[in-house]
């Protein structure tokens, strides 16, 4: 089953059926429920929609229910405030009559200030590192099934981890802190308007940052004996950036307890510029 980037673009281009209501669609590609990052890239479009001459600096989300991938998501946005410099949204995402997932974002007029951040890590480029073709040529014995299936997958994403021995067999023998770091791009060229690149970001940014808790205790989301799935999630965006140029995400996981893990992100230019934070809090339950 492919999934492609255009396949991900025409998903994110909603249908206007009202004042504030929008309609989306999820791929049909055997996926069991609605995969979390499409759901926020989704009304984070809906919600930007009402605010044609401000970016988006900041969203937040709470998810409720599993989406269900064969009916459509309608998205009702509310205009909560327009100020001189802010607007603040809030788009609700239903499904079959219940609310299935809510985002607030905020959105400012474009402005100078002080400048300052943390400086990107110094790892390998991503050119020196395998692509999954790759990874399947050097370890035809050593990824397990379930990993080679999805890197075998056509997505719109590509992932280069900085230390993929994680996900071969016998990489659980090794002791790692609950961090890790990620190369991450679209496949394929996205159109120049910036908002796009923001909605690819805001899918790309859910992809493995809750497997980032799992690091510590010699597990993946890969694992079939444990239940995961994101609770929450926000997102500040910083500087200027292409979603479909190599970005490094710097993840990692400061708590996991109570059935639940907290994981903590960084997403940086190839250049070194800070691009987004992100948090977010995970259910994982060993089942």
């Amino acid at each position: 089953m492919t999934f492609s980037v255009a396949d991900l673009l025409g998903l994110l281009d909603l249908e206007q059926i009202e004042e504030n209501i929008y309609r989306g669609h999820s791929p049909q590609i055997g996926w069991q429920r609605v995969f979390g990052g499409l759901v926020i890239a989704q009304a984070l479009v809906a919600a930007a929609k009402t605010v044609p001459d401000r970016a988006p600096h900041s969203l937040h989300g709470y998810f409720m229910l599993p989406g269900d991938p064969s009916v459509p998501i309608v998205f009702e946005v509310e205009r909560l405030r327009d100020g001189r410099s802010f607007s603040t949204r809030q788009c609700v995402a239903i499904q079959h009559g219940q609310p299935i997932f809510t985002l607030s974002a905020s959105f400012q007029v474009d402005e100078p200030g002080l400048e300052h951040h943390l400086p990107m890590p110094d790892v390998p480029p991503p050119e020196s590192l395998p692509n999954e073709q790759e990874l399947i040529a050097c370890f035809p014995a050593l990824l397990p099934e379930a990993v080679k299936r999805y890197l075998e997958r056509e997505r719109p994403v590509e992932l280069r981890p900085v230390d993929p021995t994680r996900y071969l067999a016998g990489g659980s023998k090794v002791r790692r802190p609950p961090s890790q770091l990620i190369w991450m791009r679209a496949t394929a060229p996205l159109p120049d308007e910036a908002a796009a690149h923001r909605a690819c970001l805001a899918y790309l940014s859910d992809l493995t940052l809750l497997d980032t808790a799992l690091v510590a205790h010699n597990r993946s989301l890969f694992d079939p004996n444990l239940q995961v799935a994101s609770l929450d999630h926000a997102l500040w965006f910083h500087q200027p950036f292409r979603a479909d140029d190599w970005l490094l995400y710097v993840q990692d996981s400061p708590s996991s307890s109570g059935g639940r893990g907290l994981t903590r992100g960084l997403i940086y230019t190839r250049q070194g510029a800070l691009a987004a934070s992100v948090a977010q809090e995970g259910l994982i339950r060993v089942r």
